[in-house]
């Protein structure tokens, strides 16, 4: 397949719906009474300014079919609520789940929005108490929330850190259990889990999650697949995403699909070895 970037150009989703679910999927819409795979995650699973996404390579690659209901900037929280979603993983013959942030969920601290997890709703008594000198109307999204907690103390944000990993494995253990089939994880970054720095930081996804927590996991599906594609593999990714103008800053932060075609390739290998 070739890619290009179509400088003022921008792709067609196609978005659409399946079933009861508010939620807005990558098209073309599928039938699901043939046997197929369903892929979960966020704006990577989605495919944003990538034109051939992981999920639809995979496809291609074992000849079965997939249903890609990546979301974008979705967390734990968006599948959890959504009925329509999990029946159609439960009716798959495997459910891969790109590993996401912790930074994307409710928990004791703060409070998002339950199709649109990046969204800020509401600070918890909780953190109102601990970080008094903050006014929380200021806040839309959790990413500039997290930035300001760090920066107005340290000290205070190891506290916070720690109750979104702390939620994000009890969030999975959740998700795990609503998931009655087959589930491969998948961890699609520009970092290991095992590179403590880049966990702590608040910068590439998926924001805080690191090995102990994978490990966490580990016992509750089939397998890990881990894909870190090189600086230079997501610089000629870059190169080969399809966005406007308007959309060159975000295209920036995505990884490209050189690491899509990366991600399906180690997917195909661990998903052949069950299907």
């Amino acid at each position: 397949m070739a890619y290009q970037n179509m400088g003022e150009g921008s792709l067609n989703y196609l978005p659409c719906r399946y079933g009861k679910s508010k939620l807005l999927f990558r098209g073309p819409q599928k039938e699901l009474d043939a046997p197929y795979i369903a892929f979960l995650g966020g704006t990577e699973t989605y495919g944003k300014y990538v034109e051939v996404p992981f999920p639809d390579l995979v496809e291609a690659g074992l000849g079965m079919e997939t249903i890609n209901l990546g979301c974008v900037n979705a967390g734990v929280d968006v599948y959890l609520n959504d009925e329509t979603v999990l029946d159609i993983c439960n009716k798959a013959k495997t459910t891969v789940l790109q590993i996401s942030g912790a930074q994307n969920m409710s928990n004791r601290f703060y409070a998002v929005h339950p199709r649109r997890n990046d969204r800020f709703l509401r600070a918890s008594t909780l953190l109102r108490t601990i970080y008094r000198e903050i006014d929380f109307t200021d806040f839309n999204f959790t990413r500039h929330l997290l930035q300001t907690l760090q920066s107005t103390s340290d000290e205070k944000f190891v506290m916070v850190r720690q109750e979104l990993r702390d939620a994000w494995v009890a969030r999975m253990r959740t998700m795990a259990g609503k998931l009655h089939g087959d589930v491969v994880l998948l961890w699609l970054s520009d970092h290991s889990p095992d590179d403590e720095e880049a966990c702590n930081a608040i910068a590439t996804d998926p924001l805080f999650v690191n090995r102990d927590m994978i490990d966490e996991i580990r016992p509750l599906v089939k397998a890990v697949v881990e894909v870190v594609p090189t600086r230079q593999d997501i610089e000629q990714g870059y190169k080969l995403m399809v966005y406007s103008d308007l959309d060159a800053p975000a295209a920036r932060e995505m990884l490209g699909p050189i690491a899509h075609s990366q991600a399906a390739t180690e997917l195909q290998d661990a998903l052949a070895r069950f299907l």
